[in-house]
């Protein structure tokens, strides 16, 4: 059994792995800082991200395979990232609101003694519901979505914000489990080898 490393602080993501790998991985977070300003599509931008974090970790490793993951939310040519202040979530929701948008999440997966890099990504379309400012409001009191792409959780209440979703649940999460399956597979670690 390969040593699995997750290259990220969050437990949404801890969560994901688990319910594939059980508690056979450590988690080892990134130092790299996202910037998601930059002039790139949505797609190059959650790849780019992705691998610096998964690098940044598998360079202080002799071995094991490392998966780190960015996931994003784009409208039109608008990217939607953690909005870390009530402001910010506020200022999202109002702009996605009753849009169709798209979750994008990049994954990298880097098997560090074998030095080989595989890098995928998943886009899941969501349709938003239609909020009044007082449900933006009462949405951002209760649940904080600071720490959550396009400022909801839809594991959560978020979920009542979305009429409906085409494509992969996971990737809304941060961590599409069935992309990430075929990536361990080509690497030889297969999610069945672990209990």
């Amino acid at each position: 059994m390969k040593k699995i490393i997750l290259a990220s602080g969050s437990p949404r993501r801890k969560q994901l792995l688990k319910q594939i790998i059980g508690d056979n991985f450590v988690i080892k977070t990134s130092s790299y800082e996202e910037d998601n300003d930059l002039q790139i599509p949505p797609k190059d931008l959650v790849l780019k991200h992705s691998l610096a974090k998964g690098r940044d970790v598998a360079n202080s490793l002799n071995e094991g395979i490392v998966i780190s993951a960015d996931t994003l939310i784009f409208y039109k040519d608008a990217v939607f990232g953690k909005p870390h202040t009530e402001e910010n979530a506020r200022r999202t929701l109002k702009k996605i609101n009753g849009k169709s948008i798209e979750c994008i999440t990049g994954m990298a997966v880097i098997d560090v003694k074998g030095r080989q890099e595989i890098q995928d990504y998943t886009v899941t379309k969501l349709k938003m519901k239609k909020m009044t400012n007082q449900e933006i409001d009462d949405y951002i009191k209760v649940e904080q979505p600071l720490d959550n792409a396009g400022a909801f959780a839809y594991q959560q209440k978020g979920a009542v914000l979305v009429e409906s979703i085409d494509g992969c649940y996971y990737n809304v999460i941060g961590l599409p489990l069935h992309k990430l399956h075929q990536i361990l597979n080509k690497l030889g670690a297969s999610s069945f080898d672990y209990k």
